[in-house]
């Protein structure tokens, strides 16, 4: 989502300065590639790179491609070859060994339903979404593009192309996946893509080291709030990347926050009743995940103290709470400790362990279905 926020105020600049832009996404992705299916950039006439769509070995040629796009006012599908060892420039430098497919597309600012303006819906709103782009690998075929953008419970407003039901299936299981389909008589493919909403972090606590928390999470694109009973701590000018900062008894901060399942909660007051109450109630929510900073014998004694008022906590609601939190990588300082807090929500994101890739014999990317 943060790749998409980017774009999205990249290109409300270059509208404002008159400059003619068009949108690379990676649609489609055969063996191993930096990006994968749903990456994107967005280039404007005078050569502004907004987004990626690789490691950086594809972003020249793209930069060319899709000046041409703007310059003939037409979408176009390129392929590079990143497996080829003699191509000095894609092979080589990155050793990726795969195929990326990329469209390319003009955007025109008067057409309805232009891509950044269906970007844009995604990320007025937080929901899950939709986004369906078509293309041909076929040659001399006409690409589509980006024509529709879809969320649960809403009925398309113009032609679904077929694939309501494959649209369904990918807002259910949260997976983006590829389907060849038939329109006019040529073989084209859709990227039916599974957007998210952006994560929303919650932070009870205003301390000094929350600040590299709320710090990293911005750089990921999260939309983080904090909140903590003292009004010396709790103040914008102390945590200038926060999306909101209150002054709020904890169960104002709870109850001003609308939890879904991208929130996640981390507790680190140094105010023991504070993380206590917070906790109390964020057990009766669906939070999750609740990661509480200090030792483990700070969750033994809540746990004590919460199961003394007849507050039994479940094997389940355990699984959410993560205490002492963060991923066990040594850290010392306030920063480590917030790369460890950040990287083990990431991890818990992905359904991940946050075990070094040096030991993982799959692939790095799960890989779209084509169905």
């Amino acid at each position: 989502m943060k790749e998409i926020t980017e774009i999205l105020k990249s290109y409300a600049k270059a509208k404002k300065e008159g400059k003619k832009t068009a949108l690379a996404t990676v649609v489609k992705v055969e063996g191993s590639s930096y990006r994968q299916p749903g990456a994107r950039m967005l280039v404007t006439e005078d050569g502004i790179l907004t987004g990626a769509i690789s490691g950086g070995c594809l972003e020249g040629d793209a930069l060319r491609k899709a000046l041409l796009a703007i310059n003939q006012t037409q979408n176009k599908l390129i392929t590079y070859d990143t497996s080829n060892e003699g191509d000095v420039e894609f092979g080589v430098q990155l050793g990726c060994n795969g195929i990326v497919h990329i469209l390319f597309e003009y955007i025109d600012d008067s057409r309805s339903g232009n891509p950044m303006e269906l970007l844009q819906k995604i990320a007025d709103e937080r929901q899950e979404a939709v986004m369906l782009t078509l293309f041909s690998l076929g040659r001399n075929t006409s690409q589509i593009g980006t024509k529709l953008l879809y969320r649960k419970n809403e009925i398309p407003t113009e032609n679904d192309f077929g694939i309501l039901e494959d649209i369904d299936n990918v807002l259910l299981k949260r997976a983006t996946v590829i389907k060849k389909i038939k329109l006019e008589n040529a073989d084209h493919e859709a990227l039916i893509e599974y957007i998210a909403p952006p994560i929303s972090l919650i932070i009870a606590g205003a301390g000094n080291d929350v600040q590299p928390v709320v710090k990293m999470a911005d750089l990921m694109g999260w939309e983080v709030t904090l909140g903590d009973g003292r009004a010396a701590h709790s103040t914008e000018k102390r945590f200038p990347e926060a999306k909101k900062v209150i002054v709020a008894k904890p169960e104002e901060l709870v109850g001003s926050t609308k939890i879904d399942a991208q929130t996640y909660f981390v507790l680190m007051t140094h105010n023991y009743k504070y993380d206590l109450e917070v906790l109390k109630l964020l057990l009766e929510t669906d939070c999750v995940y609740i990661g509480i900073l200090g030792p483990k014998t700070k969750l033994d004694r809540m746990l004590d103290d919460l199961k003394k008022e007849g507050i039994m906590v479940t094997d389940n609601q355990l699984d959410k709470i993560y205490g002492p939190i963060g991923l066990d990588i040594g850290a010392e300082n306030s920063e480590e400790i917030a790369l460890s807090i950040i990287s083990e929500i990431k991890a818990v994101i992905e359904g991940k362990k946050g075990t070094s890739l040096k030991y993982k014999i799959d692939k790095i990317h799960t890989a779209a279905n084509v169905v």
